[in-house]
């Protein structure tokens, strides 16, 4: 009797079952599909995880360019989500702390700055839209904010001058401001002995809240004495090239007029008179005899 062994090599390979050869494709088909499935998940940003990142990015600003410029360039490099990311921006210009709607305030300048560089102008369009609730959100009408009044003069100052707002705009926000200019100490300063009818009022007579806690009131120090540091570096720093430094100064002077003329003939005199007060008491003598000898219409020996 032939061997089961026997009969199935009789009977060549197709009596063996397919299964065994066909199996390995559908295995490899689904891991390439998981992969796949992998690369276009990371390839596709999460709009909440992006919009995590970006808000606890706006939290942790400080006073250096870095920090600002970072964040900025984390909202450019998600563009395609900008109606998110700036409703992120004013959510948290509503729920921080008066020092980081400072800092926010001055983050906007370089990302409104990087958007007009790149002709993004979505970001430029709804920050136009919605200024005066940045305004109030850093500046609130209670007097709370009132130490953040330079800041927002100083970013809305800035966006005038490269075009991003309108000149007319930046008054009618600078009118405001005023009423709410009151003195900077007011935000940083307690009650006394505990009695909340001494806290100073704003116009409306409504008692000033929000009041900052010892800690806040030095970072906002320690801050704004770092971008007064950054702002003096900023001034003495000139081009590395001398040729850009020539044309820096040849753009920064103006035309020769009469007025110059006189000025420099005024500080020619007033030199002279300088350099006659400060000779000594040879030259003194010596020009006297010369002016003597010249006189009597004789040169001296």
């Amino acid at each position: 009797m032939m061997g089961i062994s026997q009969a199935l090599h009789s009977l060549g390979p197709s009596a063996l079952p397919s299964s065994t050869s066909s199996s390995t494709h559908p295995v490899t088909s689904l891991v390439d599909e998981d992969t796949a499935i992998g690369d276009v998940t990371m390839a596709t940003a999460d709009p909440f995880e992006v919009r995590m990142r970006f808000s606890s990015q706006l939290q942790h600003l400080n006073a250096s360019t870095t920090s600002a410029q970072k964040a900025a360039q984390y909202a450019m490099k998600y563009k395609d989500m900008d109606e998110d990311l700036h409703s992120c921006i004013l959510e948290q210009l509503e729920k921080t702390s008066m020092n980081t709607r400072a800092n926010i305030m001055y983050f906007l300048e370089h990302l409104l700055e990087m958007a007009s560089k790149e002709r993004n102008n979505d970001y430029v369009r709804m920050m136009q839209r919605d200024i005066l609730r940045v305004v109030d959100a850093v500046c609130p009408e209670d007097g709370s904010g009132a130490a953040n009044v330079k800041v927002v003069r100083k970013v809305l100052q800035g966006l005038m001058n490269k075009s991003i707002l309108l000149e007319q705009t930046v008054a009618e926000i600078e009118a405001c401001l005023k009423e709410r200019d009151i003195s900077a100490d007011v935000g940083f300063s307690s009650p006394v002995n505990g009695d909340d009818t001494s806290r100073p009022r704003n116009g409306n007579g409504t008692a000033t809240a929000n009041r900052l806690d010892k800690r806040q009131i030095e970072q906002r120090i320690e801050e704004d004495r770092e971008r007064h540091k950054r702002m003096r570096e900023s001034m003495w720093a000139v081009p590395g090239n001398i040729e850009d430094e020539a044309m820096k100064l040849w753009e920064e002077t103006s035309e020769l007029g009469e007025d110059d003329h006189i000025l420099g003939a005024e500080e020619w005199e007033e030199f002279q008179r300088e350099m006659e007060a400060s000779k000594c008491h040879h030259l003194r003598a010596r020009d006297a005899a010369s002016a003597a000898a010249a006189a009597n219409g004789a040169l001296p020996h």
